[in-house]
Order: structure tokens, then sequence, then C-alpha cells
């Protein structure tokens, strides 16, 4: 016997990507139904750092500061990347504060990163997914297919336990990862290179480990040294770390005593490494040629894939999500026109490739490897161990220093954005700087009551207005909102200077915090930024 089940949205996939679609979809009143085919359990680190903007959103579900209490090593920790010769040797640079983990309070975001292994950050999400009464998450349930038609999509699942269900849904989001089977349902094909390199996690325990060592708290110890290049950090609670060797081959395994022998090579410690897991990954440049068939769409890693030279990954799925739950609820809510939802590709798609070529970048700065004398307490030592510094020092630090991609990529040619003429500022992916030109993250800034600006937003738009507004022109704004049936808040911010942050007396933000237009006078735009015009 099959059951039976009505929904709104069908998420396949409930990583990071699907559970932020749901959450998203849920807040808005959304009917969602979120399957995942394991039990979405296991220490493999996957991803790490929570980046600032990631961070953001999880602030505006209400959940950020649970995930700041599930930080393994306190949110004061020293997010610190540390070039070493090998754990027991000698420091060759150090990269402080790497992706703004800094607690301290910047004028540029209202959130830090957070390094935090990613199945904490699912429980947390998972958490708030499960409070909301729209959404319903089931494991053990894979995807089998799918067909659609003007009005939704049908689709075939089956639990661990053999149950047939039938799904009927308005859409369905593929975030079913690398090897997505909605992806190769809709015939989409991902281009690029596969297999640019192979790569080995091995997750072990070790007592004592961070004291045995003088190079004090870091996040990774990247280990350059007569032995070749390895990876190695502290994961989590209870002595759980994790460790990436260099130069592993397609198809390589070890057994439990081969990585721990070779971790205490590595790092030239000699403790009990208790070996807990070990995965093989591969690094790939790929996009997907497209991302949709009408009422199927793909997020995540089944339309992106990139190397992890910079921490976007898992982050640049989360937005992708966030953008896909804001147009898909407004369009099943009335307020979205037919070219809201479809503005998701147009949108994302040139953020993604963006991406891809910084994590590329990134991935093609490697270090050479060094003379065996590196090693050696001699003057020759001593210089060859300067000279490796410097280098590093020099061309490693774009990697961890990402606040320019991660904040300051704007969606252009939209068919939602009010496009203004002339130049963009030069992209640089080390620097953010805040514009609010349309397209453009909206600038943030810190109320006086310690609020941030992003807290005043709405759900639906926001019209920013400067003091020296004008209200006729704002009620204009209002009266079109009520007309289109499209929710607007009106935000005035006390103590904020809006028109020297945003060069602008009115500006229209959207639900996902980027700016739709400004202006001074109101243009009546909310039908073309909701995709309705």
């Amino acid at each position: 016997m099959t059951d039976v089940i009505d929904t709104d949205v069908l998420i396949i996939g409930a990583g990071p990507v699907g559970l932020a679609a749901a959450i998203e979809l849920g807040l808005r009143g959304v009917r969602v139904l979120l399957v995942e085919r394991n039990a979405r359990v296991g220490v493999a680190p996957r991803a790490k750092t929570s980046n600032v903007r990631t961070r953001t959103h999880l602030r505006r579900w209400g959940i950020a500061d649970a995930l700041a209490a599930e930080a393994p090593f306190g949110i004061d920790y020293p997010n610190d990347m540390v070039f070493v010769t090998r754990l027991a040797g000698h420091e060759l640079a150090r990269f402080s504060d790497a992706f703004n983990a800094s607690p301290d309070r910047s004028y540029l975001y209202p959130e830090h990163a957070q390094w935090v292994p990613q199945y904490t950050l699912e429980k947390i999400m998972l958490a708030k997914a499960r409070s909301l009464p729209c959404v319903e998450v089931r494991f053990d349930t894979s995807f089998v297919t799918a067909a659609q038609d003007e009005k939704g999509v049908t689709a075939s699942l089956q639990s661990s336990a053999g149950e047939s269900l039938s799904i009927t849904a308005r859409y369905l989001i593929g975030a079913d990862g690398a090897r997505s089977k909605v992806r190769d349902l809709i015939g989409a094909k991902m281009e690029g290179r596969y297999g640019l390199s192979h790569h080995y996690n091995i997750i072990f325990r070790a007592p004592g480990l961070s004291q045995a060592h003088a190079h004090g708290p870091a996040v990774i110890y990247w280990q350059i040294g007569k032995d070749g290049f390895s990876a190695i950090g502290p994961m989590d609670k209870d002595d759980v770390w994790a460790f990436m060797p260099g130069g592993t081959k397609a198809g390589e395994t070890l057994t439990d005593e081969q990585a721990a022998t070779l971790i205490r090579e590595r790092t030239g410690l000699d403790l009990p490494y208790e070996i807990l897991s070990a995965d093989a990954w591969t690094a790939s440049e790929l996009l997907a040629d497209r991302y949709a068939d009408r009422r199927i769409i793909l997020a995540g890693d089944a339309c992106h894939l990139h190397p992890p030279a910079g921490g976007y990954g898992m982050n640049m799925g989360v937005g992708d999500g966030v953008d896909l739950g804001w147009k898909i609820a407004a369009t099943l809510q009335g307020w979205g026109g037919p070219n809201l939802v479809a503005s998701y590709e147009t949108e994302r798609r040139p953020v993604h490739r963006a991406v891809i070529d910084e994590a590329m970048a990134n991935y093609a700065i490697y270090v050479a490897p060094p003379p065996a004398e590196i090693e050696d307490d001699t003057p020759e030592g001593d210089a060859i161990r300067a000279k490796a510094g410097a280098g590093i020092a020099a061309s490693k630090g774009r990697e961890f220093n990402t606040l320019g991609t991660v904040l300051g990529l704007c969606y252009a040619n939209s068919p939602i954005i009010v496009e203004e003429h002339g130049a963009r500022g030069e992209h640089n992916s080390e620097v953010y700087r805040p514009e609010a030109r349309p397209g453009c993250l909206a600038p943030h800034a810190w109320l006086p009551d310690g609020r941030s600006l992003y807290d005043l937003f709405g759900a639906g738009f926001s019209l920013v207005v400067a003091d020296d507004a004008s209200q006729s022109e704002i009620d204009k704004a209002l009266a079109d909102s009520l007309d289109l049936g499209i929710p607007l808040a009106v935000v005035r911010p006390d103590g904020v200077p809006v028109r020297t942050l945003y060069d602008a007396g009115l500006t229209l933000v959207r639900p996902d915090q980027h700016v739709a237009w400004r202006g001074e006078s109101w243009t009546g735009d909310l039908e073309r930024s909701t995709g309705q015009a």
C-alpha cells in the first residue's frame, strides 16, 4: 500500500541547504516535507566554518545564539590558521581571526563567523525546522522519481523499511548533494573539471594533543615538512581532531593502524591515537548547465561544486536555500509573480561562478614542497623557514580573509532588480566595502540601543527611510503594497545616518536583505521586485 501525502514544497536532502530552505519556508507558513535518505549522524567533518552571512541568517531565524552556545571550544577560541613544519616543529606563518570569527562587534555585519562542525550546525537547524508546525522531517527516506505538470509535482519516495510514499507538491527542491538524483531526473549536466585532487579525512581522538605542542590554540595547523603536506586541527570536544594528509591517490584507504602511524609521523608526536572514522573525497570544479525544470529546482552541491579553499561551499548552499525559500513562499502566497522563482537561477548562478573562480584561485596557490633541511635547527634551516614563511604570508591570506566575497558579491542583470547606471566598484575578495546599490547586500549598522539594523527588517520587503525622506513618497509605497498585496514594513532606524549609509532617501530591501531599489521619489517598483511585472 502506498501512502499519499500532499504538501506545498518537497525538499530532498536534509543537510544545511535543505534545512535552510525548510526553515525559510516554514517561518512563512508554507507546508514543507523534508526528507533525507540517511539518519544524518556521524563524525565526518564536512564543513566546519559557518561564515558571517550564514550566521546572519541564523540570527533572522532566532538560532544564532543557540549555535554560539554549541561552540566546542567557546566563541573566544582563536580562529587562527598556523603553518608549521609539523606540530612538534617550527612555526612558519600565522593568520589570525580567519573568516572573521572573532566575537568582537563589527559595524559591517551583525554576527561573526563560527568554527563548529557541520553536524552541530545541522542539529541546531533541525531543531528549528522541527519546531515549525508546517514542517515535517523524515529521515531514512529516499527519493525515487518524480513527474510534473503545470500545477505541481508528484514524487515517489521509499522508506528504509520498504514503505512507498506518493507526494504531491507545488514545488520540489533537490538539495541532495553532489550525486543528486534530482539533477539526473531533470537532465541537468555538471560542467567543468572532476577529480582535481583526491583527499582522505581521518577523525581521531588524542587526549593531550593540544598540550603536546608549542604553537598555541588554532583551528588548523598546516604541516609543511620534509614528509610532505598535511593539515590537522581540533574538531570537537573530548579531544576529537581531524587529520588530512596530502598526496592521496584515488581509491586509497588506510587501516586504523596505518592512519595512527601516519599521524605520528607527520606531527612528530608519539601519542595514543584512536581512529574514529575515515572517508575519502574528491575536489572538483563543476557547475550545472541549468538549475531547474519548471517546478523542480536544484540547490547547493546538486548544482555547484568547488574545492574547499575559502570555506564557501556549505555557506553558499545555505544562501541558495534562503533565496529559494522566500521566492517560493511569495509565489505560493500570491504576492510573487511568475518571474520570481525563475530569478533564482538568474541571480545565484553568476554568484556561484564567481565563488568557484575565487575558490579555484585559492586552490591554485599551493606551497611547493620544501627542501628537507626546512626542519633542521641550523642557519640554513632558519633561512629556508624564513623564506617559506614569507611566501605563505604573501600568498595565502586571500583564502582566510574572504569578507569581500562573502558579503560583497551583488546580483547583476537581474529581472527583479532596478539596475542603476554606472560601473560598480572593483571587487576585492578580501575587503568588503558596503554599497547600497540595487542588487547588493543592504549595508549594516548598529542602533544606539544595541540592536542591528537588520533586526528591524520585516519578513517581507522593507522600505528604509532617511530622516528627510518625503512622507508623501512613503505613503505612495504603502498604498502600492496594499494594492498589490505585498508585505512592506517602513523602517526608520533612530540614530542611524540612513542617507549617508544608503545614499538615498528611500531604499527598498528584499526579504533576503539585498537592495531591490533606491531613490528619492517612489517609482512603483514593487511589481518588478516581486516578479509580477
